[in-house]
């Protein structure tokens, strides 16, 4: 009886003594936000390393941009990313989401350039098709003489 007495206070004791990492913040940006946020960074930081003059032409800094497009300011961002980050699992499950879109998008993407090289080969053979036949016609004209074109007299 001791013994169950005992495991019951420790799980009660343990239970009722979790205290949050850190607070919740007074202007938490919502899970979802959080995540189209996260998703919109985790592509700046792709082309940023893809191509980094691309963003070093521009005036305005891309972060800045991104979170004005939420309209969340950079200390609501920071503190919500904190909060968020204090909970391992599901700050894990908030950047899985991130992935699985990212690579969805990536599998689009794909497509898009599979289809547009394949109307790039497609123009260059009607290219060449019309090459040849552009020189079939100028043969055609270069045997034509001048002289048997017979001319309209001029009516004044």
């Amino acid at each position: 009886m001791k013994k169950i007495i005992t495991i019951i206070s420790v799980i009660l004791f343990a239970v009722g003594c979790k205290k949050e990492l850190v607070e919740k913040p007074e202007r938490l940006v919502e899970r979802d936000k959080m995540i189209d946020i996260m998703y919109d960074l985790s592509l700046l930081e792709a082309i940023k390393y893809q191509n980094p003059m691309s963003l070093d032409s521009s005036d305005r800094d891309p972060t800045r941009f991104i979170l004005k497009k939420y309209k969340v300011d950079s200390l609501q961002f920071v503190k919500s990313n904190m909060y968020y980050a204090a909970d391992y699992n599901d700050y894990k499950i908030m950047f899985d989401e991130v992935g699985a879109r990212l690579e969805k998008n990536k599998n689009k993407i794909d497509s898009v350039i599979k289809i547009e090289e394949k109307k790039k080969k497609l123009l260059k053979k009607k290219n060449k098709v019309v090459k040849k036949d552009s020189i079939k016609v100028k043969e055609e004209l270069l045997k034509v003489k001048p002289d048997s074109i017979k001319r309209k007299p001029k009516l004044k």
